[in-house]
């Protein structure tokens, strides 16, 4: 059994303070500790090669502890560590196999061409590289694979692993390509046929009860991650321990008993998809206790906010799904905040300090993390700092010249977060609230703790990155004897692939690699929501996650799946051709004109049915027809039949047309197998075979069919590595054709009425969800307590009234945009309006108003993004 570990040993402490500059925290810090060797092994490498200065993230912590826990010589590791740092070791795969290289090689040099072989060192294998290996491989090994059935993926790709070509293949694309070929090859809906019929065969009274449908978004407990794990173990309210008992009485006392959380982003940027976690958790968890959630605006630091962040933060926090019960702002608190900064020197708890931000960054020890030591000024006397305090309030210092410190444990403590952090800098800068009022301005460390204080906050809900400073948090608040929230600690959430970066993406808007912040190539908040993603998706799938204190490092393929799953049953179907090719049907007269009724979702008919036209001209996708049949291709081809879906006959290929100078299939000639227009009649084993494919037929008599797209925009990865954000020179990994833009698409008619129903129905909700947070904000104040929102013993009074003058409204429109229009085009993706989308009717229909008619259908330009792909069609695949 390994020994326990004793988290007050300093050096212990000092272990985990090492540990958490490379990511590595929580339940992975306090298991690699139980390894006192090892972890005496990784506390070197960091500090040989100075690593706790260049914020790696969780991925190139985890490398840090493989490498530090191989046999190879310090050198060799020092020299791993570097190729990590500098991107050539990206992978898991890789840096293992960097490691057992470097180990064979003793005390002889490393040569870095030899190594870069053995290591994969800039070797890409593209997905389509990888589908057409593992498909050789498995049509090549097709009789010994299915010896006992239809493969299962797991051997499979264990057999995969043999295949030199997918050594440094993203294991992800082998999946996905394994699945797939694997379905293609052996159908599984045919193998589950065969199954049951075998079993009904055998005999009635074995049959076993079929297994459950597989779980949808709708089926999973959307409370799921509170009643769980971490965030099913926190404290009731007032659980949390006092300096003084009193405070815990007050605080109850002013919260009736109710959990209150806090959303505090600062107003300094868009928010991100990592955002979305901590929105779910700090409102979630106030509701799922019947509780309260402000929304409070951190804005301390005026040179960095602009109004439209306000703005964008509460529209994103709505479009979520939540309503705050108030929003608030840090600068709601200036004068209390500066109160109490006033109480702790005269406790003789801070100090005013004009060293420079360089000596101040020695006196802690520096980059080298050297031994530390005071100020010349910490021990000044206190009517001194009393003075030169209220001298940098009045405007005498400029910037950078003077700060006011806490007086923690910088000497004796390791934890950097009590190493006197700054309480108060010089801003000469207006503020967006008090304009020219404050000369000083509060930092994170100062303000934070207090404001949740002030806000009688029962739980301070924050990400891993902060677990230092809880010591730092819970000290202030002893300091000035307040009330005294408890800090819990998750997991950040971080996606592969992605910026998140406000300073990152800037360079990407301004280098015009994307078009704005809301590209939808972007994970900020504002970009996902214009790609259509439903904000239902993203709470299913934060809430599938579930919350801990590790840091979520997910692929954003496990995001897709789950926005997949979630539009499975809730968005219709339409039928859509990205390339659309005409198709005469010679047998059908030229003025035949009919309406085929088919359903928006064979598996819901409560979205209802639509009517399409069918007549003598109509289009296929360029896709669905090959000029040379092959035995694995399932769609049209010179003499081959194929169903039109929905339609009661299917059509034959007699023949088709082709642009000398390109090859491209310019149309298709087919005969209508209607007996009563001459066509064959097809026997039932035929019809069995015959695959079905999408099509959009011409309304040449009233001009409706088909709806023209102008652009039909299918978004990449944004990058074509795995960790962009790792990247010295992340620019250079942006892949140039992550935008594929389609024109000249089309679709059926039916989208007219998805869209007005979608429009109408959004705005329905939005105005019935406003006006009821309205109606329940006077509710929930009366709830919560009007003097909620307390100050501390000798501060200037301030009660709930008082705060959030200002503050931006919730509307309608902050809810509703043509995203809201989502439709699954058949065997293509998932599709959603752009906001550049243009049309009378559409405008109309999103403010509210009912048009009818066909007018609508003249100037509207239709343009659609792609929400997420479907899984791969296997007839087209075939192709």
């Amino acid at each position: 059994m390994p020994p326990k570990v004793d988290l007050n040993d300093p050096a212990i402490k000092e272990l985990l303070d090492t540990f958490a500059t490379v990511s590595i925290t929580g339940s992975k810090a306090t298991e690699t500790l139980k390894n006192r060797k090892q972890a005496d092994a990784i506390a070197a490498l960091i500090n040989r090669n100075a690593l706790a200065h260049k914020n790696l993230d969780a991925k190139q912590g985890a490398f840090v502890v493989t490498i530090a826990s191989s046999n190879i010589p310090d050198d060799k590791k020092d020299y791993a560590v570097s190729r990590a740092l500098s991107g050539a070791l990206d992978t898991d795969d890789r840096v293992k196999a960097a490691v057992k290289y470097l180990g064979t090689l003793g005390d002889q040099p490393v040569e870095e061409g030899t190594f870069d072989q053995e290591c994969g060192v800039g070797v890409t294998v593209t997905r389509e590289q990888v589908e057409e290996v593992v498909r050789q491989y498995l049509v090549s090994n097709k009789d010994k694979l299915a010896a006992k059935g239809r493969p299962l993926v797991g051997p499979v790709l264990g057999s995969l692993r043999g295949v030199k070509e997918l050594r440094w293949a993203n294991t992800a694309d082998v999946k996905t390509s394994a699945e797939e070929e694997i379905e293609r090859i052996w159908p599984k809906s045919q193998y589950q046929q065969d199954v049951a019929a075998n079993a009904t065969a055998s005999s009635s009274s074995s049959s076993k009860p079929a297994k459950p449908a597989k779980e949808s978004s709708a089926d999973i407990d959307p409370d799921a991650m509170f009643k769980e794990g971490f965030l099913s173990r926190l404290h009731a309210p007032g659980g949390n321990p006092q300096v003084d008992p009193a405070l815990k009485d007050q605080h109850l006392e002013s919260t009736k008993s109710r959990v209150f959380t806090r959303f505090p982003p600062e107003p300094n940027g868009f928010l991100h998809i990592g955002h979305t976690k901590a929105i779910a958790i700090d409102f979630g968890y106030a509701r799922y206790h019947d509780g309260l959630c402000y929304l409070r605006f951190d804005d301390t630091n005026p040179e960095a906010e602009e109004g439209v962040y306000f703005d964008s933060i509460l529209e994103t926090v709505r479009w979520l799904g939540y309503e705050p019960w108030k929003i608030t702002y840090s600068s709601d608190y200036f004068q209390q905040l500066y109160e109490l900064a006033v109480k702790l020197i005269q406790a003789g708890k801070a100090y005013v300090d004009h060293s420079t931000a360089e000596e101040i960054r020695q006196e802690r020890g520096g980059e080298e993390r050297g031994p530390r030591k005071a100020s010349r000024y910490r021990d000044r006397p206190i009517e001194e700092s009393l003075k030169e305090f209220e001298d940098m309030k009045n405007g005498k210092y400029k910037k950078g010249t003077v700060t006011l410190r806490m007086k923690q444990d910088l000497l004796n403590s390791g934890n950097p977060q009590m190493w006197d952090l700054i309480a108060y800098r010089v801003l000469d800068t207006p503020h967006h609230r008090t304009g020219s009022t404050w000369k000083i301005y509060p930092t994170y460390d100062f303000t934070h703790c207090l404001v949740d204080s002030f806000e009688n906050i029962s739980h301070s809900l924050c990400t891993t990155e902060f677990i230092l400073s809880r010591e730092s948090y819970e000290w202030l608040c002893d300091a000035v004897q307040v009330y005294k929230p408890r800090q819990y600690e998750f997991g950040r959430l971080n996606l592969e692939g992605t910026i998140t970066s406000k300073r990152k993406i800037r360079a990407l808007v301004e280098g015009k690699y994307v078009k704005d912040w809301d590209d939808p190539r972007l994970f900020t908040v504002i970009a996902i929501r214009r790609r259509g993603v439903p904000p239902g998706a993203i709470l299913s799938f934060v809430n599938q996650l579930g919350v801990s204190t590790s840091v979520s490092q997910i692929y954003s393929s496990r995001l897709d799946q789950s926005i997949r799953q979630y539009l499975e049953t809730s968005t219709p179907r339409l039928m859509m051709l990205l390339d659309p090719v005409p198709v005469i049907l010679e047998n059908v007269p030229e003025d035949h004109l009919t309406f085929i009724e088919k359903p928006l979702h064979p598996k819901v008919p409560a979205l209802g049915t639509n009517k399409v036209p069918f007549s003598r001209k109509l289009y296929i996708d360029a896709s669905d027809f090959r000029i040379h049949d092959d035995p694995d291709y399932f769609r049209l081809a010179p003499g081959k039949s194929v169903g039109l879906f929905q339609a009661p006959f299917p059509i034959t290929c007699t023949g088709y047309e082709v642009d000398e100078r390109s090859g491209r299939v310019t149309s298709v000639k087919a005969r209508y197998e209607d007996p009563s227009m001459g066509g064959n009649k097809l026997e039932k084993a035929q019809l069995k075979k015959i695959s079905y494919i999408q099509w959009i037929g011409e309304d040449a008599q009233n001009g409706s069919s088909p709806v023209r797209i102008e652009e039909a925009r299918i978004f990449h990865p944004l990058f074509k590595v795995d960790n962009p954000a790792g990247q010295d020179d992340f620019l250079k990994h942006v892949d140039p054709e992550s935008l594929e833009v389609h024109k000249g698409a089309m679709i059926e008619t039916g989208i007219w009425d998805v869209a007005k129903n979608s429009l109408l129905q959004a705005r329905k909700e939005a105005e019935e969800r406003t006006k009821k947070s309205r109606d329940e904000r006077v509710k929930m104040s009366e709830r919560g307590g009007k003097d909620v929102i307390r100050m501390p013993s000798g501060c200037t009074p301030l009660n709930t009234a008082d705060t959030g003058k200002g503050a931006p409204e919730g509307t309608v429109e902050q809810l509703i945009g043509y995203e809201c229009v989502r439709f699954q085009a058949m065997r293509v993706a998932y599709f959603a309006l752009d906001k550049e989308t243009v049309g009378a009717a559409l405008e109309e229909w999103l403010k509210g108003g009912d048009r009818k008619g066909s007018d609508y259908v003249q100037g509207t330009k239709l343009i659609l993004n792609r929400i997420v792909s479907l899984k791969e069609d296997t007839g087209k695949r075939a192709a």
